[in-house]
């Protein structure tokens, strides 16, 4: 790194002013398994390596080019592939092949960067780069083994429970465990290395209606340590519990669509936040001309209903006992995690920051989160959702129906659990968002009585839903996955309370039918005894 710093010039160019450097050291231990046997059981590792190399000043720099990481005039690209071996030689190599090509790069997207300003009309209101102290953190470095022995006999007998229901044709169960070591220096004088695990377990099922529509539901546990996973009993329970579910929603109705009251569950809200708030939030979106950049400049303005809070804590590890999978000491700058105040009473008070500035937000909260492979930008790690003013979640059902009545409607819906979401940020095309419910009931006007309905999704604007918000339940729960977007796929959790929104619009769920399989499934005894 020092070599770099001090003798990386081009002659007639500018000399680098901030160069960094990360490792990033994942052990994976992975079991997968179908109708009794197992199918996949191994332990792997790699180690990746990541050059940043900026050309500039803080004010402004080369990052600023959005295609700097995807430059297509060097004719040779080097992987950014680390030793396994102890080898500093080796190391040093891979690390000075990409210093170059990173530098050379920057030197291009430096040029590009000035060009655009020539032209540009607006005044400059932030910079390229944030200025941040050294850090110093060094966690040391445990042993880590995870045994599949144990993991393999769970995986043989809970995708044992599915040959009792021969109408889940297909369905899996997989166990994985990581442990990510990532090591960090800058130019700054920044050293950083963090020990992260991370432990999931997933049960998946799949079925087909009678109509031809794909039925899909599927158990999720996550945890940092592997006490945080469910015993054996309780998969057992919960696999049968997702097996009968199954099997009613092959025979649920399909909903039309509609406009109708809505009750989510906490789960169901922490996505609904995730997506239509927590990525408009995200501070590096207000200085892209390309975003839709919802809430630029409106710091200090009211975005929600005055009785919800919004925050995301990278240093929150747990809520209410359950392991939270998007909690971090430092994010991927080599910044230390720490909270971000995102609303309070209804009014915006900041954005999801990196080291990139925004108006009015100069320095980094500790949310600049990558992949590996792409830029850090400021993301989500831990949103929670609070409600100033929760109402009894017993009472929740009864204020929906008041709402269904209240607007003459012939039914509103629950919805327990979301398949995930999807969002539009960007100012070409719709601000608009989407999910697709695995789990939700409609719920008659009249009489209460639920019905569970399936083949919709809920969609809509954001600022058009989020202010129909009429309530928010005293019971909260904790939503654990992962995030795909610009940085790539990162560990998040959202904690949220119960929601009820006066109007949330439906669609049909974009599922094409299909002939069910021709023959019935194999008998069990053909299979070879797998139980």
């Amino acid at each position: 790194l020092d070599r770099s710093r001090q003798a990386l010039r081009l002659e007639g160019y500018d000399a680098p002013y901030f160069v960094a450097a990360t490792v990033r050291d994942a052990r994976r231990s992975y079991v997968s398994g179908k109708s009794g046997a197992l199918f996949q059981s191994a332990d792997t590792r790699n180690r990746l390596v990541s050059v940043d190399v900026r050309v500039g000043d803080y004010a402004m720099d080369s990052s600023e080019d959005p295609d700097e990481f995807y430059n297509q005039n060097q004719k040779y690209q080097p992987n950014n592939l680390a030793p396994l071996d102890a080898s500093p030689a080796a190391l040093r190599r891979a690390i000075w092949l990409l210093a170059d090509f990173r530098y050379k790069a920057a030197l291009m997207s430096f040029l590009t960067v000035k060009a655009k300003a020539v032209n540009d009309p607006k005044e400059r209101l932030a910079g390229s780069m944030s200025r941040e102290p050294a850090f110093v953190h060094v966690e040391p470095s445990r042993p880590w083994k995870f045994d599949r022995a144990p993991w393999e006999a769970v995986v043989r007998k809970t995708s044992a429970v599915f040959l009792d229901y021969p109408e889940v044709f297909d369905a899996s169960v997989e166990v994985g465990a990581v442990r990510l070591t990532r090591y960090m220096v800058n130019s700054e004088g920044t050293r950083v290395r963090t020990v992260d695990d991370y432990y999931q377990l997933f049960v998946t099922a799949v079925a087909r209606a009678d109509d031809g529509m794909l039925v899909q539901d599927v158990l999720t546990y996550y945890g940092r340590a592997p006490s945080d996973l469910p015993a054996l009993d309780r998969v057992l329970k919960d696999t049968r519990d997702l097996a009968d579910r199954m099997r009613r929603l092959r025979a649920a109705e399909v909903l039309d669509p509609q406009t109708v009251p809505v009750l989510m569950s906490p789960q169901a809200t922490g996505v609904f936040f995730h997506e239509t708030v927590g990525h408009r939030l995200e501070g590096f979106r207000q200085n892209n001309e390309e975003e839709g950049r919802t809430f630029k400049g409106q710091i200090g303005q009211r975005i929600l209903p005055e009785f919800i809070d919004v925050y995301d804590d990278p240093e929150t590890t747990h809520w209410d006992g359950i392991s939270l999978n998007g909690a971090y000491r430092v994010d991927d700058e080599a910044v230390r995690g720490r909270r971000a105040e995102l609303v309070e009473a209804g009014i915006l008070r900041g954005f999801l920051m990196g080291r990139r500035p925004v108006e009015g937000v100069a320095q980094s909260n500790g949310h600049g989160r990558s992949d590996g492979f792409q830029r850090p930008v400021g993301r989500m790690a831990n949103l929670v959702v609070r409600g100033r003013s929760p109402v009894p979640d017993a009472s929740m059902k009864a204020m929906l129906l008041d709402e269904v009545r209240r607007q003459g409607k012939p039914f509103g819906l629950i919805v327990e659990t979301i398949a995930g979401g999807a969002t539009n940020t960007s100012s070409y095309g719709f601000q608009a968002y989407k999910g697709q419910p695995r789990i939700a009931w409609r719920v008659d006007a009249q009489t209460g009585a639920e019905t569970l309905v399936r083949g919709f999704e809920i969609v809509g604007t954001p600022l058009s839903s989020i202010n129909r918000i009429v309530a928010t339940g005293d019971r909260y729960d904790v939503f654990n996955g992962y995030c795909g977007a610009e940085s790539g796929m990162v560990p998040v959790s959202a904690v949220a309370p119960a929601m009820l929104f006066a109007e949330m619009e439906t669609q049909r769920a974009q599922q094409e039918t299909e002939r069910p399989l021709i023959l019935p499934p194999p008998a069990v005894g053909a299979i070879g005894g797998a139980r």
